[in-house]
């Protein structure tokens, strides 16, 4: 399914939507020099967040996926297999599960969850809730699965 067209405030309908990673940086990832930088931010998260061999999919919100020209960073949540720890990642990878870090090495700012963290909540009501802006509106989120 294609990723839809922005809605009159310039984000993408509400909704989950689920793209590969190519979909959406063929989609979000060109346009501006700063847009083509936060891509290559998220290209590198999702790199990472792979070489931990627990990635079960990549929740992307925010301004990168709207018509915003240059976002400033790139806004997702790892969701991470029930049995992931940090302490068994790559070290290269080991800076995504510290949000303060992942903001200051990666210009992202990042947050992950094991679904077990939820306890007993429903996953996609927790990936749904990421919908909702400052302003308490709702704007569509992408999810990339691993």
């Amino acid at each position: 399914m294609p990723l839809p067209e922005f809605n009159e405030e310039g984000d993408l309908p509400e909704g989950v939507y689920r793209a590969t990673l190519s979909q959406v940086v063929a989609r979000f990832g060109l346009g501006s020099v700063q847009r083509e930088a936060v891509t290559a931010r998220l290209r590198r998260i999702h790199e990472l967040a792979l070489s931990t061999g627990a990635l079960q999919s990549l929740i992307v919100f925010g301004s990168y996926v709207s018509d915003k020209p240059d976002p400033n960073d790139v806004d997702v949540v790892l969701v991470m297999r029930d049995d992931f720890h940090p302490s068994t990642c790559p070290p290269e990878a080991l800076s995504l599960f510290d949000h303060s870090r992942a903001s200051v090495e990666f210009g992202a700012s990042i947050f992950w969850i094991r679904p077990g963290m939820l306890l007993g909540r429903p996953l996609d009501e927790f990936i749904t809730h990421w919908q909702v802006k400052r302003n308490r509106g709702r704007r569509g989120i992408v999810e990339v699965e691993a």
